[in-house]
């Protein structure tokens, strides 16, 4: 959870051009966020688990010989070349992108289900070259084989699926991000005093020095919204900020600032 919760930050001040380590998260914060990549995967993962155990367990060996044997070798040919291809494609994407930017969680789903897929062809294989004869005794793996074959799949499907769910986790916070975007006129309006000039620029954003030398904040800056608060860090954008247009506005939390909010659009003194 801590690192899809920091794949999820990564998305979402990637957006803004901020990298995520300097808002000073902590160890809870990354686990808050991570909830917000992880239900519908784990949702995902749940039924997709369900579905793959009904498959595995068909009664494929209570069948007769002859349909036995037709049913194997319809299956194990296109199970077989599935399972290779999407292996193939996930361990290509690794050198040159394989899967469209818009979907970067195929490279982990399509290495998992190819393993999958694989294995229980592998399943099938050995059901085809069990002789079903009377009296014959089907020859026992050990538990040492059964539990070292057991483990490695595990392996192998558990880090396709983590892989996967760290990709759609940076993809949400991206996608959060976009909506902070479309919805920051929304935001409330934020005037922000500061001791000392910040020369602060972008769309929209006036420096208004107080005409008081006596003032404890002697310069004003208009037309800001508030993001997020975190640890000793603000992240503010202006109010005309876009992804192509403006620059993200990082300031230490200290004394020597002092923030106003007001309701979106509400008219205000234009002076200290």
């Amino acid at each position: 959870m801590f690192y899809f919760g920091r794949q999820w930050a990564n998305g979402f001040f990637r957006y803004f051009g901020v990298h995520f380590t300097v808002m000073d998260f902590t160890v809870q914060d990354y686990l808050i966020r991570s909830v917000d990549g992880l239900i519908l995967p784990l949702i995902a993962a749940a039924g997709a688990t369900l579905l793959a155990l009904w498959i595995y367990q068909l009664p494929l060996e209570a069948l007769p010989a002859r349909t036995q044997r037709i049913a194997l070798r319809l299956l194990m040919p296109p199970t077989s070349i599935a399972g290779l291809v999407l292996v193939s494609l996930a361990l290509a994407d690794v050198w040159s992108p394989v899967f469209p930017a818009t979907f970067p969680e195929g490279r982990g789903l399509s290495f998992s289900i190819g393993v999958l897929l694989l294995a229980y062809a592998t399943r099938l294989v050995r059901l085809l070259a069990t002789p079903r004869r009377p009296g014959h005794v089907r020859r026992r793996v050990s538990a040492a084989v059964a539990v070292g074959r057991a483990g490695a799949l595990f392996i192998l499907v558990s880090v396709g699926l983590f892989w996967a769910v760290g990709d759609y986790a940076n993809l949400v916070g991206m996608g959060r991000a976009q909506g902070v975007e479309a919805s920051l006129p929304g935001y409330p309006d934020v005037v922000l005093y500061s001791e000392k000039s910040l020369s602060m620029q972008g769309p929209g954003v006036r420096e208004t020095g107080c005409r008081y030398p006596e003032a404890a904040y002697r310069f004003r800056y208009e037309t800001l919204k508030l993001v997020l608060q975190s640890g000793n860090q603000y992240l503010f954008l202006p109010s005309g900020w876009t992804h192509l247009n403006g620059a993200a506005i990082v300031l230490p939390r200290s004394q020597s600032l002092r923030l106003e909010f007001s309701p979106p659009g509400q008219v205000r003194n234009p002076t200290c």
